[in-house]
């Protein structure tokens, strides 16, 4: 969870204030959408909800705290486009910053009609007035389509925020259902009563009562409304303007003082000083992995600097905070982060495709997972004067009848080891690691148990193994000669596991798993008996659960669980 909490929070004050300020008003939006849908039922439903949503908002710390969101918000997305050196960006970040400048467009006639006309002019702006009043009018048309375009924009931002963590991963089926239904909700509610209260204001006997009621504008009102409207838009364009100007003259600037940067796997391009190093790829076409946008959130954008690192700035508490996070090298840097002011040399450390780049010794990727050992016993003994062929084609039927059980849950084969094979668990948390590590060691004993039965059947010698099931931290990369390095796993974790499967041979059971992996996969550690081993090659002392027959894992680990919770 505090791995999860860090890759949140990373970035400087103003990416963290854009973040407060965008949740702050996603969440308004959401619960006004939930008021408005609440008219499919009724109008005293939609205008309850409503009503519920103001006392948070209408008091003097929520409506510091919202219109304070929404400047904030504004300001620094109109700072962040200012500083911008180029407007070439993936088109998941265009869209998200088209739609943020449409939004103040759309919202000042119904800021003003709503919120102005309110505290100003004394119109008692409830749901009924507002549905009835834009219902089958421009103004109405207008407001469906800042719904969508709100919704979309705060979507495409929290996406942009949440996506570099495991949990938002998982969940995304589900919460793209829920984002689609929101707005149809919400309009769906505004369609019934903006029919129905329409009707009601202007086409019923009850209309002049209920336009008393509502302390109805008049046409002198919806002037002035109208004029502090047309001057709120023009402000807002001026705003507009300036940051265009501004963004303009910077880069008129900048081309003075071109500098070079020379990518070891690509061009050498012409950057201008003052642009980060990600803006000079993509203003140069050159393809550069960037998955929080460019804001510092994550480490995907970021470079080893070969040539001109002793002449860069020195990086933010933040940027630094980031890099210790992934353990990378001194000469590493994030790309959104640096300016570079000289030349320089340097290597994105992934590709555009998201895949790692390669000729560099520090792009091995550091993570905590599970690995399985297996080793067939008596292997040599066994094929002692048989044909090459045979040994070959009973490895094959082995492995046929064992390596689902892995694939099966998510593991992969790193490698084959002749009479033997290391798998490793890849999965999104250690804890789905380790569990997949339990089950797949489970499904070989049992696979194992049926293969063992087709020998019997051929009269010939049943199959023993020994597997180590150890949890720990891995470097996984390429090693190897460029253009032939496959993709394996390295550290003190793969020792100990191949020490665990040799273990045991000695205490002659199917299965060794070490209390790293058990504590995990949340097993009851309390409720099984662990032996202390001390495993050659490997400093500290290794406890592990021994298990006589791999096929009885599941059976030990419930009985185990039971047996703590009558205890």
């Amino acid at each position: 969870m505090a791995r999860a909490e860090s890759k949140l929070w990373q970035g400087n004050w103003r990416t963290k204030a854009r973040i407060v300020s965008g949740l702050i008003l996603f969440f308004y939006v959401f619960f006004h959408l939930i008021s408005v849908g609440m008219g499919l039922f009724s109008l005293g439903a939609m205008e309850i909800s409503q009503g519920i949503l103001s006392l948070i908002t209408k008091n003097p710390v929520g409506t510091i705290l919202l219109y304070g969101a929404l400047l904030t918000h504004l300001g620094l997305a109109l700072y962040r486009l200012a500083r911008r050196r180029t407007l070439r960006m993936p088109m998941s970040e265009a869209s998200q910053i088209i739609l943020g400048i449409s939004i103040p467009f759309l919202l000042m006639v119904h800021f003003v009609h709503t919120q102005i006309a309110e505290r100003q002019f004394g119109i008692n702006v409830e749901m009924g007035y507002i549905a009835g009043l834009i219902w089958d009018t421009t103004s109405g048309w207008q407001q469906g389509i800042l719904v969508l375009v709100v919704w979309i924009h705060g979507c495409i931002g929290l996406h942009f925020w949440l996506r570099v963590t495991d949990l938002w991963k998982r969940l995304q089926p589900l919460l793209i259902a829920l984002a689609a239904l929101m707005p149809a909700f919400a309009l769906a509610g505004f369609l019934v009563q903006g029919r129905t209260q329409s009707e009601r204001l202007f086409r019923s006997d009850e209309g002049p009562a209920l336009a008393a009621s509502y302390n109805f504008p008049s046409a002198e009102t919806f002037g002035a409304l109208n004029q502090i409207t047309d001057s709120g838009l023009t402000i807002f364009a001026g705003l507009l303007a300036l940051t265009a100007a501004v963004f303009i003259a910077r880069r008129l600037t900048g081309h003075r003082h071109a500098l070079r940067i020379q990518y070891i796997d690509g061009p050498e391009i012409q950057g201008q000083r003052g642009m980060t190093l990600l803006e000079m790829s993509r203003a140069s076409g050159v393809p550069h992995m960037s998955l929080c946008g460019g804001r510092g959130r994550c480490t995907t954008c970021r470079v080893v600097i070969e040539e001109g690192a002793d002449l860069l700035h020195p990086p933010s508490p933040q940027e630094e905070s980031s890099l210790r996070a992934v353990n990378a090298p001194p000469n590493a840097r994030l790309a959104c982060q640096i300016r570079p002011t000289n030349p320089a040399t340097v290597l994105r450390v992934f590709r555009a495709d998201g895949q790692r780049a390669r000729a560099h010794e520090s792009l091995g990727q550091e993570r905590r997972l599970a690995i399985l050992f297996l080793d067939m016993r008596g292997f040599t003994a066994r094929t002692t004067g048989q044909l090459p062929y045979d040994v070959v084609f009973l490895l094959n039927r082995f492995f046929d009848a064992i390596v689902p059980s892995i694939t099966g849950v998510g593991g992969t084969v790193d490698k084959y080891l002749g009479d033997g094979l290391l798998a490793l668990f890849e999965l999104d948390t250690e804890e789905e690691s380790a569990n997949a590590a339990l089950q797949a060691a489970a499904g070989i004993s049992s696979a194992l148990e049926i293969f063992n039965k087709s020998l019997d059947a051929e009269g010939s010698d049943n199959v023993r193994i020994g597997i180590g099931l150890h949890l720990g931290d891995l470097v996984l990369g390429e090693i190897g000669a460029a253009e032939n390095a496959p993709r394996t796993i390295i550290g003190d974790t793969v020792n100990a596991a191949s020490r665990l499967e040799s273990e045991t041979k000695v205490l002659g059971v199917e299965l060794l798993v070490s209390e790293s992996l058990l504590e995990a996969a949340n097993a009851p550690l309390d409720g099984l008996r662990l032996l202390p081993l001390r495993l050659r090659g490997v400093a500290h002392t290794v406890n592990a659960l021994a298990v006589p027959q791999g096929s009885t894992l599941p059976q030990i680990l419930k009985k185990a669980a039971q047996d703590l919770e009558n205890a």
